[in-house]
C-alpha cells in the first residue's frame, strides 16, 4: 500500500517501452508427476499457510512493456519508481530462513540492499546517497525460533517484487471468473515446472492470460508473465533467471556501514519508521493519509482503483532530499504523459484517458485518477458509480 499510489500513478502514465521477454523458457520434458490445476492451487495455499519458505538465492529479473511513451528518468538511481517501471531490471534475492533476508537492486552507477539480519535489525544501504539506515525490531515484534523476525521490513525497494509476490496478486483474482489450465514441460531458471495458465472471462478485462510457472518440486512460484489482449509477448513479467534452493552462506545476511556513510538509527513501528503514519522519504509526507483515501470499484479482473490526485502535485516538486536523485524530472514526466492523452467525458464529469496495451488511467477533472487493467469504457463507466 506504502508505494501502491505512485506506482499505480508512474506504471499507468510513465512505464516504458518495448523491452521483449528476458525470462526464457525453455520447453523440454520434466517427467513431472500429472496434476490439475485444483490440485496445484491447493499445494500452492498450503505451501504458502503451512510451511515455511526453503532456503535460497536467486537472480530475478523484472520487465515492463506496457507500449506506453518513454519518460524522462533519472540516470544513475536503482530505486526510482519510474526507471524500476522501465524496461528490464534485475533484483538479488538471498533468504537464509530465522529471518535472515537480503533482497539486493543493482542500478547503473548504484545499489540499493534491504538486509535482515535475523538478530533483531533490519539495514538499508543507499550507495547513491552514501547513507546507510539501522532499524532496530523491538522486542516480540516478530519470533521465528527465539529471534525476532522484522513484521515490516524498510521501503527501499519500490516496485521490486518476487515471483511470490505477484503470484499472490494475481491468485486473488482466480475466482469463478476465471478459467484456469495446466501446462507441463516447462522449465525456468533451470528447474522443471508446471505452469498455470488463468484466463479472465470478463471482455472488460485487457488481461488476455497469466501464466504462473511453480517448481515442480516445491510450489515455489519461479515466474509470472502477463499478457494483454492482442499480444504475443508478456506486457509484464518477473522471474527468476537462476535459482539456488541451497542455504546462502552467513555473510550475505552480515552488513558492516563503509568508511564515510552516514549512518542514521530508527526503530522498526515508531513513528518515523516505515510503517509509520507521517510517511517516508519514498513514499513522502502524508502518503499514509493518502492511501487510505483508495477506493476499489468492480472485483477480480475488472477491479478500478480509485483515488484522490491532481496533476498539480506531480508537477509539483518531490519532498525530501531524495527528490531530484530519485523522481527524475516530474513537470517532463507529465508533459510526456499528455501528449498522449485524449479528451474525454461523460456522466463522470470530463478528464484525460492515458491507454496502453494492458492499464487504462483516468485523470478526471474533479481530481481523481482511475487505473484499472480494463478497457476505457469499462473505466469511465466505474468513474460514474457513486
Amino acid at each position: 500500500m506504502r508505494w501502491g499510489v505512485p506506482v499505480v500513478a508512474v506504471a499507468v502514465v510513465g512505464a516504458a517501452v518495448g523491452a521483449g521477454p528476458v525470462i526464457a523458457a525453455v520447453q523440454g520434458d520434466p517427467s513431472l508427476p500429472d496434476r490439475t490445476a485444483a490440485q496445484l492451487l491447493a499445494e500452492v495455499a498450503d505451501t504458502a499457510r503451512h510451511k515455511a519458505p526453503p532456503a535460497m538465492s536467486g537472480t530475478v529479473v523484472e520487465t515492463a512493456s506496457l507500449g506506453l511513451p518513454a519518460l524522462p528518468l533519472p540516470g544513475g538511481s536503482s530505486s526510482s519508481p519510474m526507471s524500476l517501471l522501465s524496461g528490464s531490471h534485475t533484483l538479488k534475492v538471498w533468504y537464509g530462513g530465522d529471518g535472515r533476508l537480503r533482497l539486493a537492486l543493482p542500478g547503473r552507477m548504484s545499489e540499493t540492499d534491504v538486509i535482515s539480519t535475523g538478530a533483531g535489525e533490519a539495514w538499508l544501504w543507499q550507495s547513491e546517497l552514501n547513507t546507510a539506515t539501522r532499524y532496530k525490531v523491538p522486542q516480540g515484534a516478530g519470533t521465528s525460533g527465539d529471534k525476532a523476525v522484522p513484521t515490516t521490513l524498510p521501503t527501499a525497494l519500490p516496485t521490486a517484487t518476487t515471483p511470490a509476490d505477484m503470484a499472490a496478486q494475481v491468485l486473488k483474482m482466480a475466482d469463478a471468473s476465471t478459467a484456469i489450465t495446466v501446462e507441463n514441460g516447462q522449465h525456468v531458471a533451470g528447474r522443471a515446472a508446471y505452469q498455470l495458465v488463468l484466463t479472465p472471462k470478463d471482455t472488460s478485462s485487457l488481461v488476455k492470460q497469466v501464466k504462473l510457472a511453480l517448481d515442480g518440486d516445491n510450489h515455489i512460484p519461479l515466474r509470472v508473465q502477463v499478457y494483454a489482449k492482442g499480444a504475443s509477448e508478456p506486457a509484464f513479467e518477473v522471474g527468476f533467471t537462476q535459482v539456488s534452493f541451497s542455504a546462502p552462506a552467513p555473510e550475505n545476511f552480515a552488513f558492516t556501514p563503509p568508511a564515510g556513510a552516514k549512518v542514521e538509527e530508527k526503530t522498526l513501528g515508531a513513528e518515523d519508521a516505515p510503517s509509520g503514519d507521517k510517511g517516508t522519504e519514498a513514499g513522502g509526507p502524508g502518503f499514509e493519509k493518502d492511501a487510505k483515501k483508495i477506493r476499489t470499484i468492480g472485483q477480480g479482473w475488472t477491479t478500478v482503483a480509485e483515488v484522490p490526485f491532481s496533476l498539480a502535485d506531480l508537477r509539483g516538486p518531490a519532498t525530501g532530499n531524495r527528490g531530484d536523485r530519485q523522481g527524475g524530472d516530474p513537470a517532463g514526466a507529465v508533459d510526456s504523459l499528455l501528449k498522449s492523452a485524449k479528451r474525454v467525458s461523460g456522466p463522470f464529469g470530463s478528464g484525460r484517458l492515458i491507454q496502453s496495451k494492458l492499464v487504462s488511467a483516468l485523470i478526471t477533472d474533479d481530481g481523481r485518477l482511475l487505473v484499472g487493467a480494463v478497457t476505457p469504457e469499462a473505466l469511465t463507466e466505474a468513474a460514474g458509480r457513486e
